[in-house]
């Protein structure tokens, strides 16, 4: 028996247009298929893997989230380091980077509109610098 690995994540949100805007346009995922569900909200895919739920609670009175509550942060195994450094750079977007001691994994670290902690992970033995 075996839970297996982690299939998606899923953010309520009251920033539809702008999580997904981050989520494509920062990170580069698609927004792709979703079921017809009687609620709004749009699912983001990963090389053509599902990996985000997004779920609009603005047409309800559920109040928005601070934050992620008690989940820290949502990882990413990542490739291109460099080219998602110079991506965020060029959008403008606040980030942090650093290599684990050991020095086998580079990570970036940055934050979508709802607050949620994103880390990228980068073997560091594939990358080009």
């Amino acid at each position: 028996m075996s839970v297996g690995m982690l299939d998606h994540f899923n953010i309520r949100t009251r920033k539809l247009a702008e999580t997904v805007r981050f989520y494509e346009d920062i990170l580069g995922l698609t927004k792709g298929d979703r079921p017809d569900f009687a609620f709004p909200g749009a699912w983001l895919y990963s090389d053509g893997k599902l990996v985000v739920h997004l779920v609009d609670i603005a047409p309800t009175s559920e109040p928005q989230k601070p934050d992620s509550g008690v989940v820290h942060h949502i990882a990413f195994a990542s490739r291109d380091f460099s080219g998602m450094k110079q991506r965020l750079q060029s959008k403008g977007v606040t980030f942090r980077s650093r290599e684990v001691p050991g020095g086998f994994i580079w990570q970036i670290f940055v934050s979508d509109p709802n607050g949620v902690l994103i880390e990228l992970n980068y073997n560091a033995a594939a990358e080009q610098v």
